[in-house]
């Protein structure tokens, strides 16, 4: 009896429930106002938190809430540069000292190479 009744059915492609006696949650219609002149309604769940800002459906600006309260701004970190965490590591009279000692390295070597280059130059005019 129930081959003939599964005969011609695709199985598992069709769901045989109905919607009859089922409840569905309750829902809220929610508008945002484009600042391009576009409404959109959401529906969202009744227990939901209702975002202030949405992303417009026509144009993909950012529509506000309809008689909302305007999004807090969130407080965001300064951004730290080499300098601020160069100071969270060395105080200004460290850095002078190494500043100091790095120019004389510098210096050193300088002379260093002029005088290399004297010699070559006298070796040169030498053998000329």
């Amino acid at each position: 009896m129930s081959d003939r009744v599964l005969r011609g059915t695709r199985l598992g492609s069709v769901s045989y429930e109905s919607d009859r006696h089922t409840e569905f949650a309750p829902r809220l219609r929610t508008a945002y106002d484009c600042p391009n002149g576009h409404a959109t309604e959401v529906p969202f769940a009744a227990e939901a938190d209702i975002p202030s800002s949405w992303e417009c459906r026509v144009c993909g600006a950012t529509a506000l809430l309809r008689n909302g309260a305007p999004a807090e701004e969130k407080k965001g970190k300064p951004a730290r540069t080499h300098w601020d965490m160069l100071l969270e590591r060395r105080s200004p009279a460290e850095l002078e000292e190494v500043l100091a000692e790095r120019l004389a390295v510098l210096h050193d070597h300088q002379g260093k190479v002029k005088a290399a280059l004297k010699q070559e130059r006298a070796k040169d005019k030498k053998s000329a």
